[in-house]
């Protein structure tokens, strides 16, 4: 049975003998990015069994994110938080946290600063917890690649929020995939369509920079497009069942809801045709409209049936079910699934690596975002390769910095406009 896709892997024990077993002793936690996720995740963490597990640092570009998240795991923990002078404000806040006595970072902002952070966690030797996606272009792919293999030589562990890989029915599903229950491998869909999520109104005398990172969903360089932050999920999973990544992609997208200036740079809708090397095709779904038809969920058809990998059900190709995953419990429980396997997994001297897969499943929806917003098709080598940096992380300092993208003289963004080769890619 492949366990989390493959999660729980080795590391490289030369560089790393000096690493035991934490058993029963305290890991001590550091979290930068205070938001609802980075929130959530601590509070995961906290509530893992087998030893204990304390809050010791933390860190937000923005005060009242950082106290409303101290208030609200203390409320959930308050046994488990000892931060008292280790709670930090501010974009350069997260060195603090990399210099505290935290075992493990929990590397939760916005994702345009996903590769920045986590070359200084693993330069700090810590192990990290990071969420998806784990950059926002090419340049931040290769940075991300390049330090996990830094990541590997220190025996860190490093675990991605990709969290359907831990959730048990996803296993049982793929694992009957991989031993033929669906036959050869045609076709894929995967889709996430639904609503969309919030906005938050400008605010007087708000710095550009402050007013993008409270909105950091809506620009590219930030968020990666919804493409990116949020479908990367359900292509992880083809990816998974793939075995494999896609070689090219080619699609079409747009804003036909959302146009406004609140609305930042990114499209409402993504559709891509992805081509993997054995010739599998996955059609590729991703909108934020209201009242249109919804689906979060993955489906793949063989030659002798079709498997809902969501619902954890394989068909034949007439429709009769042939099988179906007997843990519901866990459905909907990976993010607290995810970090029992972390905590576990470093109790008992493991040190788990996820994050090449994380990375070439970023890849995979900066590939398609390339596909939809230039309006060509695009190779896997092509995007690997690409040269187009959103932005420069490392030289913000303060939110009183000029932001990487400043609206124009009407208060709008530039948009990518498909076919146009002054397209974002």
């Amino acid at each position: 049975m492949m366990l989390a896709g493959g999660a729980i892997g080795g590391s490289n024990l030369s560089v790393a003998q000096s690493a035991h077993a934490m058993g029963s002793d305290t890991i001590k936690l550091g979290l930068i990015g205070c938001g609802g996720r980075g929130t959530g995740a601590a509070i995961q963490a906290l509530n893992t069994s087998g030893g204990g597990v304390k809050l010791v640092a933390m860190a937000d570009a923005f005060n009242n994110n950082l106290q409303k998240s101290y208030r609200t795991i203390k409320g959930m923990h308050s046994d488990k938080v000892e931060c008292d002078g280790q709670r930090h404000d501010g974009l350069e806040a997260y060195k603090s946290v990399m210099e505290s006595d935290a075992d493990v970072v929990f590397l939760t902002t916005p994702p345009g600063f996903r590769p920045q952070h986590f070359e200084a966690a693993v330069a700090a030797g810590k192990h990290i917890f990071m969420e998806k996606p784990v950059a926002t272009d090419a340049p931040g792919i290769r940075r991300i690649l390049a330090a996990n293999q830094l990541a590997k030589e220190k025996g860190l562990a490093v675990q991605v929020g990709l969290q359907r890989r831990h959730e048990v029915q996803y296993q049982q599903c793929i694992e009957q995939i991989h031993r033929g229950a669906i036959g050869d491998l045609i076709f894929a869909r995967a889709y996430w369509n639904g609503g969309g999520v919030w906005v938050r109104p400008r605010q007087k005398k708000q710095t550009e920079l402050s007013y993008q990172l409270r909105n950091w969903y809506y620009f590219t360089w930030l968020g990666g497009d919804h493409i990116d932050e949020q479908h990367i999920h359900n292509l992880d999973i083809i990816n998974w069942v793939a075995q494999s990544y896609p070689i090219e992609a080619q699609g079409v997208g747009g804003r036909a809801v959302r146009t406004g200036p609140e609305h930042g740079q990114i499209f409402d809708h993504h559709m891509i045709e992805y081509t993997y090397s054995n010739g599998l095709k996955l059609l590729s779904q991703c909108r934020h409209i209201q009242g249109c038809w919804n689906s979060i969920s993955e489906h793949v058809h063989g030659t002798t049936g079709v498997a809902d990998i969501s619902r954890s059900v394989i068909r034949d190709r007439s429709g009769v079910k042939q099988w179906e995953g007997n843990s519901p419990e866990t459905r909907g429980q990976g993010c607290q699934q995810e970090q029992h396997a972390l905590f576990s997994a470093l109790r008992a001297g493991r040190f788990p690596n996820e994050c090449d897969y994380g990375a070439y499943s970023t890849m995979t929806a900066i590939m398609g975002r390339m596909a939809t917003y230039s309006g060509k098709r695009v190779t896997w080598n092509d995007a690997m390769n690409s040269k187009t940096q959103l932005a420069n992380t490392d030289a913000l300092h303060s939110l009183e910095d000029s932001a990487p993208v400043e609206p124009t003289t009407d208060g709008r963004y530039t948009i990518p406009v498909p076919g146009s080769k002054a397209s974002i890619t």
